[in-house]
């Protein structure tokens, strides 16, 4: 694949996560009285109270962000992040404006909880999906990445966890319209917001979960061969001495996938002077080129 489509690819997982977006939004979350995440939770909450458009709000709150992202140096990131605000609010505006209300979830106050898990899923894999294009959904996201490139010791997951409590705790106020606080806004933008961020690193790291086993041994040769002959996998020899017996060793490293783990383990069984460890890998990068 050229350069040139993989960039029109990336653009075009931006847009349809947007689009996405905008049809959760509209769906599942607007009619049921709870804040979503982030900046758009208080968008939500503008809408709510004031009938002010939450496409509207997006924009004032994410075209300034994305500004200041760009003038900090982080250009491609504020790029991406402000075509993917701009459709988002163009694609909520012309549903709010289609009359569809008979594709919303209204779930009239009652198990109120079934919307809020769909709109966390879907809105973890828009994340995702943002993460992986280096965008994002804009407000809070563009705020604490800016605040951790400053101080890169402030904790990221904690930041967010920190901004998106300040949104659940002004929902208790925003939905409370009976004259005593309801703590259920509270509770539901609490379950969207763990929903949404543990699908969406869920998706980005639990899918491409693998092993790394590292083998020492004298039966090098016979161990990688069995491994590239029933696992498909190669392996990278490395010659080493063990400093107790002063005798040499060779080290093979390979990366395995996670339903391989027990084939290895029983590869290893069979040999005899050989001792290995395996650690967890979340992601992988590149190939090799197999050579006949």
């Amino acid at each position: 694949m050229s350069i040139g489509i993989r960039k029109a690819a990336v653009y075009v997982n931006i847009i349809l996560a947007a689009l996405i977006l905008a049809l959760n939004y509209y769906v599942f979350i607007v009619d049921n009285q709870f804040a979503p995440a982030g900046l758009n939770g208080i968008a939500t909450m503008i809408q709510y109270k004031t009938g002010f458009s939450i496409s509207f709000m997006s924009l004032i709150i994410n075209i300034p962000l994305c500004i200041m992202s760009f003038c900090i140096g982080d250009r491609e990131f504020a790029v991406k992040t402000l075509i993917f605000s701009v459709v988002y609010s163009a694609a909520f505006l012309l549903l709010q404006q289609s009359g569809m209300n008979h594709i919303k979830y209204d779930a009239q106050g009652h198990d109120t909880v079934f919307p809020v898990v769909i709109s966390g899923v879907i809105s973890g894999l828009v994340y995702s999906m943002c993460l992986k294009s280096n965008a994002s959904t804009g407000g809070t996201d563009i705020v604490s990445r800016h605040i951790t490139r400053v101080k890169p010791s402030v904790n990221f997951f904690i930041l967010i966890f920190i901004l998106n409590a300040v949104v659940a705790f002004i929902s208790l106020f925003v939905y409370s319209d009976s004259g005593y606080l309801d703590y259920k806004p509270v509770a539901l933008c609490i379950t969207y917001c763990f929903i949404s961020n543990f699908v969406g690193n869920y998706i980005i790291k639990g899918t491409k979960n693998a092993y790394k086993f590292t083998i020492i041994t004298t039966h090098a040769d016979e161990i990688a061969l069995e491994i590239s002959g029933k696992l498909k996998h190669s392996t990278t020899k490395i010659d080493a001495m063990g400093t107790y017996t002063s005798t040499s060793k060779s080290v093979l490293i390979c990366v395995i996938n996670r339903h391989q783990l027990v084939d290895l383990k029983n590869i290893l069984k069979g040999y005899d002077d050989t001792f290995a460890f395996s650690e967890l890998v979340t992601e992988t990068y590149g190939n090799f080129v197999h050579v006949k």
